[in-house]
C-alpha cells in the first residue's frame, strides 16, 4: 500500500465527517512526558483522576502492540453563547465552564473516531487499532503536540493556530505506519498573562499545574471545598476558564461548527436555587447530556451553595435553612450552614444556632461554627 497516498485519503475523509483538524504522529515513548508525570506525582500536583500508570500513559505499544503511529484529531467548541441570560439579583445564575456546553464531547468524539476507524478497516483489513479521548491513557496534548496540532501553551493547554486552545483532542493508535507531522512552534514567548490571571495560582509555572489547586478539578471534588478556595470558586458550578479567557491566542476565538456543542443557556448557566431541590431524575435528564455531569449532581449542588453565599444572595435563605435542616448529605448540610453564615442576615444565624443543637455530625458541627464567624465579622 502507498502509506503517502493513504494518509491524504485519511485527512480527506476526516473532513468529510466534521473533524476540524487532524495530524500524525510517531508511536515512540514520551520520554519527556513520562519523566514530567513522575515529577507531578512527587510534588502531588496530580489529580488522580488519571487512567493507567506512568508507563502505561507515556508508551503506545504498551496500549496496541505492535503500533507504529498515533492519529491525533481536534474538533472545535464555541467560546461564546448565544443569547446567554444574564444572571442578576433576585436570580443568580451559575457557570459550567465552555468545554461542557452542549452534548458531552466524549460521544462526539468517540463517533467521530469509530468512523475514522471503519475508514481504516475498511481500506486496511489488517488494521490494528485502539482510540481514546481523555478519560485514555495517553495524554491527548502531548499526543496532539507530537502530531503537529498545535503546540502545549504555558495554561497546559494545546493551543492550535485557527482555534486557539478551544478545541476538544480524541487519538488512534494503530499499527500503520504514516508518516509523522512537524510539530507547532511554541509561540507563548514571554506572555505569562494565563499564570498570572490563574484564580488559585494552579498555575505553578508556565506549563507546569498543581491540579490540586486548580478550579477546574475542585469543582469536580465531592467533600467540603477548602476554606482557602470558597471565595475563588465565584459562581462556577463546573470547570474554569480563566485560563484560556485570558489567553492573547484565544482573541476572537469563537467557533460553532458542531450543532452537537451548542449549549442550551438554561442549562450551561441555570439558575442556583432551583439546582438546591432537583430530584436525580430531574438532574441527569437536564444535565446528564454534559460532560459536566459525570460526578453527579452532589458537587454541582455543593458549587451552587457556595455560589450563593458568594451573591449573598438572601432568596435562597429558606431552601439553605431547609437543606441545612434535612438534608442527608453532610457535605450538603454543612456547606448551606457555612453559606447561610456568609449571607449574613440575623435569620441565618438564628436557623445556624438552632440546628447545632441537633447536629451529630462533628464535620458538620464544624461548618456551622465557621457560619457562626461571620456573624462576630459582620456586627463586630
Amino acid at each position: 500500500m502507498d502509506f503517502h497516498q493513504f494518509k491524504e485519503e485519511v485527512i480527506a475523509y476526516s473532513k468529510e465527517i466534521g473533524i476540524d483538524k487532524i495530524g500524525f504522529a510517531s508511536a515512540d515513548v514520551f520520554g519527556e512526558l513520562k519523566g514530567r508525570l513522575i515529577r507531578q506525582q512527587e510534588l502531588g500536583y496530580s489529580s488522580g483522576f488519571e487512567k493507567g500508570n506512568v508507563e502505561e500513559r507515556t508508551e503506545p505499544g504498551r496500549l496496541l502492540p505492535g503500533a507504529q503511529s498515533i492519529i491525533s484529531i481536534a474538533l472545535a467548541y464555541p467560546s461564546k453563547m448565544q443569547d446567554a441570560p444574564k444572571s442578576k439579583k433576585g436570580a443568580r445564575r451559575g457557570i459550567f465552564c465552555r468545554a461542557s456546553w452542549g452534548r458531552d464531547y466524549h460521544d462526539v468524539l468517540r463517533d467521530r473516531l469509530n468512523k475514522l476507524g471503519a475508514f481504516l478497516q475498511e481500506h486496511f483489513p489488517d488494521v490494528e487499532l485502539k482510540s481514546m479521548v481523555d478519560t485514555g491513557e495517553l495524554a491527548d496534548r502531548a499526543v496532539a503536540e507530537r502530531a503537529g496540532i498545535g503546540f502545549s501553551g504555558k495554561n497546559c493547554a494545546v493551543i492550535t493556530p485557527e482555534f486557539g486552545s478551544y478545541v476538544y483532542l480524541g487519538e488512534i493508535v494503530t499499527n500503520i505506519p504514516f508518516a509523522p507531522d512537524e510539530p507547532v512552534d511554541d509561540s507563548c514567548g514571554d506572555c505569562n498573562i494565563c499564570v498570572d490571571a490563574c484564580p488559585t495560582g494552579a498555575l505553578v509555572e508556565g506549563g507546569q499545574l498543581n491540579a490540586q489547586r486548580c478550579i477546574a478539578f475542585l469543582t469536580q471534588t465531592k467533600d467540603f471545598l477548602p476554606d482557602e478556595f470558597r471565595s475563588k470558586i465565584g459562581n462556577r458550578l463546573y470547570g474554569c476558564d480563566t485560563c484560556q479567557t485570558v489567553c492573547p491566542k484565544n482573541r476572537k476565538k469563537d467557533f460553532h461548527r458542531h450543532e452537537e456543542f451548542e449549549p442550551d443557556p438554561e442549562v450551561a448557566k441555570p439558575l442556583l436555587t432551583p439546582l438546591l431541590s432537583i430530584s436525580n431524575r430531574e438532574f441527569k435528564e437536564t444535565f446528564g447530556p454534559m460532560s459536566g455531569s459525570w460526578r453527579g449532581k452532589k458537587p454541582i449542588q455543593r458549587n451552587a451553595i457556595l455560589a450563593l453565599g458568594h451573591y449573598r444572595d438572601e432568596t435562597a435563605i429558606d431552601e439553605l435553612i431547609r437543606l441545612m435542616n434535612h438534608d442527608p448529605r453532610p457535605v450538603i448540610r454543612g456547606t448551606a450552614a457555612w453559606s447561610l453564615g456568609k449571607i449574613g442576615k440575623k435569620d441565618c444565624f438564628e436557623a445556624i444556632k438552632d440546628a447545632i443543637i441537633k447536629e451529630e455530625d462533628e464535620q458538620v458541627i464544624y461548618e456551622m461554627k465557621k457560619g457562626l464567624q461571620f456573624e462576630l465579622q459582620y456586627n463586630g
